[in-house]
């Protein structure tokens, strides 16, 4: 082959794969266009004011809207009796979130520096910023007390899903009455058995906590297993409790957990069945819904939790008797990490 059809073949391949390169960021580009018009029969969804205060606007549920169009990805709310009406939309983007007590915590992009990084935003009831936090990874998990006075959250800090082995995490705990962030549970000293636990594998994620803002429950992965453990926050330990307990939730009335579990036999893909602990007695009851679940279950009452799979626009929300009894009812289309109050 001579040297000038050497040059000509070189030439041609780079040349297709400038064009190829174009097709990628066009079509991407189109993409995210089509993202921002709204879809024929999506939800109506209207700009408007939203409060996160407990007594203010009756029983609603506030969440991430994922409904293609200028409101994606925004805070919004509708009333919980009345998941299929008109939502109203806060202006205020978050990717992960979760709110009490008047309380918001918001994970949202940071696009103020030269790469995209992400923030834990804490919001007061209105929506306005108190604090922010700078995230060292992907956000994945945010949880705020019930009397809205501590926020936690889970950073992917390598690795993209908890459904393989290789990732690892970072979980925060904000005290938002002194400032104090604990920026690692990983600090906190770990008893197994009665016993410290040391280990270099050592991962935390799902906080849940109780009612008297002290208390907490997460989940403890080290050794390729995962624990349930109990968390002391003036103490600064955590207790295991039991094994293959992810994402735990706690009830209302805190005497049962909900969580995802792995059970033998499933796709390593989609391994997880939602299960209900209860605290007392440690029996767990399997729940009613077939499907894998990756999500951190919230409760809508003593009797019925809510989880997010996966939908046409990003994530669908389903709710779920709490007793192992019924089946999964779709609660809301294009939505995404809601929050009950009220």
């Amino acid at each position: 082959m001579t040297l000038q059809r050497r040059i000509l073949i070189l030439a041609t391949a780079v040349a297709l794969l400038a064009a190829v390169c174009v097709l990628a960021v066009l079509r991407a580009s189109s993409r995210a266009d089509e993202k921002d018009r709204a879809r024929a029969g999506g939800p109506r969804i209207t700009r408007g004011a939203l409060s996160l205060a407990p007594g203010d606007g009756g029983r609603r549920v506030v969440f991430r809207n994922m409904a293609w169009g200028p409101h994606r990805d925004e805070l919004a709310t509708v009333a919980a009796d009345a998941t299929d009406g008109t939502r109203t939309a806060s202006g205020v983007s978050c990717l992960r979130f979760h709110a009490a007590g008047g309380t918001g915590i918001c994970l949202r992009a940071d696009r103020s520096g030269v790469q995209e990084g992400y923030r834990a935003v804490v919001l007061d009831a209105r929506l306005k910023e108190v604090s922010a936090h700078p995230l060292g990874g992907v956000p994945t998990r945010a949880r705020v007390s019930p009397g809205g006075h501590l926020a936690a959250w889970t950073v992917f800090v390598g690795g993209d899903s908890y459904a393989g082995t290789d990732f690892s995490t970072r979980t925060s705990v904000l005290d938002l009455r002194t400032g104090r962030l604990e920026a690692s549970l990983e600090e906190f000293t770990i008893l197994e058995d009665g016993k410290p636990y040391r280990a270099a594998d050592v991962n935390f994620w799902g906080v849940t906590f109780t009612a008297d803002e002290r208390i907490f429950y997460a989940t403890l992965a080290t050794g390729g297993r995962t624990h349930l453990v109990r968390g002391d926050l003036a103490e600064r330990t955590v207790t295991t409790l039991r094994e293959n307990v992810e994402c735990p939730s706690l009830s209302p009335d805190g005497t049962r957990l909900v969580f995802k579990k792995r059970v033998p036999g499933l796709p390593a893909e989609a391994p997880w069945r939602l299960h209900v602990l209860d605290l007392a007695s440690g029996a767990e009851t399997p729940l009613g819904e077939e499907r894998s679940v990756d999500d951190q279950v919230v409760w809508i009452d003593d009797s019925t939790v809510v989880y997010a799979l996966p939908g046409d626009f990003g994530a669908d929300l389903y709710a779920l008797p709490a007793d192992g009894s019924g089946a999964p009812a779709r609660l809301m289309d294009s939505a995404l990490a809601p929050a009950f109050l009220g």
